[in-house]
């Protein structure tokens, strides 16, 4: 996503016509332009996207992250308007537990209740464990080219950004109270209050009963757990809110346009959009995500482990691919384990294929108003979300990340190099030079193949029909034995010899080619693989799959 910057500098409608791309980001951009109609002024859209910083960034936080930068580049495209992303953290929130994942945990139990700008760093590299978390959200955000504004609470609370809307939440606290205490248990009921105000001894941020609110003075009355009674103006960072009030008072004090949330938090949202409408102001246009799921359909749990992290999914698939991951129906929930990054790599160069082609039929078209159909098509594709809105020279791959697999797989590829061996007999044009994306894709194939294919092999011996297949298969592959046959031309003697030999249905004999000879339930077109391997090779695998049946 690094041309994202350039591409936002380029704010004009990208489609003339007025027809919106079938795809979602477009029917959230019509949502925002819709919003912001609304407001009537020249201001950029504001889109915005939260962080606690009590953890470390995660898959999540990518997601959310880039699925709004694709919203707002769809809008950049129907509406030429500028647009800004602000990337807010809420650092000035409390430490309420010790994350199991951080050096130093006892430490950190001694600052449970402080903001987290003021609790330690355990890492012990910066001032404090939020300046270490935000340290780290920006250099992740900063790794995949993203376009955006960071924002600490903290900063926006103590310089007094926030001050106007505070005093606003003071004239309206009654009303917050009743839209927020029915949703509270019994005991909470009775204390409620939007305002934390930060005890000016111990420091904590403190969830106490509001003795007195006085919106002309600005201050709140309160009793810590000792019984001494303290008077405290919400304004220059001496209180914060709670949570859903902090949210919509965000949105109002900014002004903010668009804001996507997962579908834990559809009451959240709710609640915090009446409070924003309390204040003054709508609340923002947005998407409710689903979850992801790991391989049995449970809840990721960052606690459990049971999900990828961002780590695991560039060990063995480019970025683009996680992108792509991301990009498909948000509205549904997604199981977020490792058999999906195969398929979201070979998705992803599908697609910017596609785009490309596009992509160079509207560039040579320029403006013209015939060129729309494409440019609506090219919109559609969720390659040209991923590159924001230019395909660059070598972004796809003439080999599939699932053919390189295979290839790993009946090879035994320890190294690129055994891998490179075969795609250049098969094409000696191809290098890690002329074909980045095909050498990112041969690199990560081989841990791949290590980590997962290799220790999964199971060949299972052929039964009578299909020895005879093979059989067959490998006489008829000699008569193109010393000739360059073309992947369809295979591929059709492949399906030629599974209807001469009756399999029904005809999927049967290509699950019985991926068991048998390449120990695995599924595989790529076989007449690609047998181009890729070449045809002596594969005879030879063959035939070692026949002594292994006439052995056992």
């Amino acid at each position: 996503m690094s041309e994202h910057s350039a591409s936002l500098a380029d704010r004009r409608p990208f489609i003339s016509s007025g027809a919106i791309p079938k795809a979602w980001p477009f029917e959230e951009a019509r949502k925002l332009a819709e919003h912001v109609a609304t407001k009537g002024d020249d201001r950029p859209a504001l889109l915005e996207t939260g962080y606690g910083p009590s953890g470390l960034p995660h898959i999540g936080t990518f997601g959310e992250v880039a699925r709004t930068s694709w919203v707002r580049q769809a809008y950049t495209a129907l509406t030429g308007r500028p647009t800004r992303l602000l990337a807010f953290s809420d650092d000035m929130d409390a430490l309420r537990k010790v994350p199991d994942n951080v050096p130093n945990r006892e430490m950190l139990t001694q600052f449970i209740g402080m903001p987290l700008t003021k609790v330690p760093d355990p890492f012990g590299t910066f001032g404090s464990f939020a300046a270490h978390n935000n340290a780290r959200l920006q250099s992740f955000l900063d790794s995949f080219g993203f376009d955006y504004d960071f924002a600490s609470s903290t900063e926006y609370y103590t310089s007094g950004r926030f001050d106007a809307a505070l005093r606003r939440v003071l004239e309206v606290h009654d009303e917050i109270v009743a839209v927020i205490r029915p949703t509270l248990g019994a005991e909470r009921r009775e204390t409620y209050s939007p305002v934390l105000p930060i005890h000016p001894k111990t420091g904590q941020v403190m969830q106490v009963r509001m003795d007195r609110v006085d919106p002309v003075a600005g201050t709140v009355c309160w009793t810590d757990e000792q019984g001494e009674r303290f008077e405290t103006l919400v304004t220059g960072g001496a209180a914060k809110m709670q949570w859903k009030a902090d949210w919509a008072m965000r949105w109002y004090a900014l002004g903010v346009d668009y804001e996507m949330s997962g579908k834990d938090l559809i009451d959240s949202v709710r609640l915090s959009g009446k409070i924003c409408r309390i204040l003054g102001a709508p609340p923002p246009a947005g998407l409710t995500y689903e979850l992801f799921l790991d391989e049995n359909g449970q809840k990721i749990s960052k606690s459990k482990g049971n999900g990828l992290s961002v780590e695991e999914w560039l060990r063995y698939a480019p970025p683009e691919s996680l992108s792509q991951f991301m990009f498909n129906h948000p509205e549904r929930a997604k199981r977020l384990f490792f058999d999906v990054i195969p398929r979201g790599t070979d998705e992803y160069l599908a697609h910017v294929d596609k785009a490309a082609a596009l992509q160079a039929r509207c560039v040579a078209a320029g403006d013209a108003v015939e060129a729309d159909a494409d440019r609506v098509a090219l919109c559609t594709s969720p390659a040209w979300f991923i590159h924001a809105g230019h395909i660059p020279d070598h972004a796809g791959s003439p080999v599939s990340f699932s053919m390189l697999l295979n290839l790993a797989s009946v090879a035994n590829a320890e190294t690129p190099d055994v891998l490179w061996g075969f795609l250049r007999r098969y094409d000696a044009a191809v290098s890690p030079d002329t074909h980045p994306m095909l050498a990112t894709l041969v690199d990560r194939a081989v841990v791949f193949y290590t980590d997962f294919v290799r220790p999964a092999k199971s060949y299972r011996l052929p039964d009578e029909q299909e020895l005879q297949a093979l059989t067959d298969l490998a006489e008829s592959l000699r008569m193109y034995e010393g000739e360059e046959a073309s992947a369809e031309v295979l591929q059709n003697l492949v399906f030629e010899i599974g209807k001469r030999h009756k399999f029904e249905p005809l999927r049967s004999w290509f699950t019985c080619l991926y068991e048998v000879l390449l120990g695995q339930s599924e595989g790529p077109r076989f007449g690609g693989f047998i181009a890729l391997y070449g045809v002596r090779s594969t005879i030879a695998l063959i035939e070692a799959a026949l002594v292994r049946s006439s052995e056992a």
